[in-house]
């Protein structure tokens, strides 16, 4: 099992972006967080298998539609076992 902390910059806010990414953590059995920082930037914490966590990275890089993503910096962390994934 995995833990990644990931900062993503962006016309990422107002799009749905936090949202999609919840959908399809959902669908890979992530656990974890996603939140606006500021207008451009979004902080998320993601935790499950290696492969999945790299699945959802991708779809962060990739973004909905409407949105932009500019930097995505991803910082692995200790595994703490979460249990859901929230927006907040």
């Amino acid at each position: 099992m995995q833990r990644v902390h990931v900062l993503i910059e962006g016309s990422i806010t107002g799009v749905g972006f936090r949202f999609f990414v919840q959908r399809n953590a959902s669908i890979l059995n992530i656990k974890g967080w996603i939140k606006n920082i500021d207008t451009n930037k979004i902080e998320a914490v993601f935790e499950g298998q290696e492969q999945d966590i790299k699945k959802i990275l991708d779809i962060c890089k990739e973004g909905p539609s409407l949105s932009y993503v500019k930097t995505i910096k991803v910082k692995e962390e200790q595994f703490e076992g979460l249990t859901k994934f929230e927006v907040k």
